[in-house]
């Protein structure tokens, strides 16, 4: 998990793929579990990698400050979260 973080190592992308293909079906049944449609569950974690990924949010993990599946499914229901938050401001009017 530290090696997809790491730009510098020759290994980051094939971490960094690894790690997609390992949580993306998890990150999928849990958004299915919480109500959402197939096409909308799999638009949310793809856009949540993409995120995760824009953001470099994984640049900053450090090996012992707990365990990772914890940490990206609170990342994941924080992305939910303010997906559906910009999703009422738009239906709103709002930008």
């Amino acid at each position: 998990m530290l090696a997809a973080g790491d730009d510098s190592s020759p290994s980051a992308r094939a971490a960094l793929e690894q790690l997609c293909r390992t949580y993306w079906y998890p990150l999928y049944a849990y958004a299915r579990r919480r109500g959402h449609g197939a096409h909308d569950a799999e638009d949310l974690v793809q856009r949540f990698f993409a995120r995760l990924i824009e953001k470099e949010v994984l640049r900053d993990l450090e090996r012992d400050a707990g365990h990772f599946r914890s940490f990206l499914l609170t990342c994941f229901n924080r992305f939910v979260g303010d997906e559906q938050d910009r999703a009422r401001r738009v239906k709103r009017g709002g930008a």
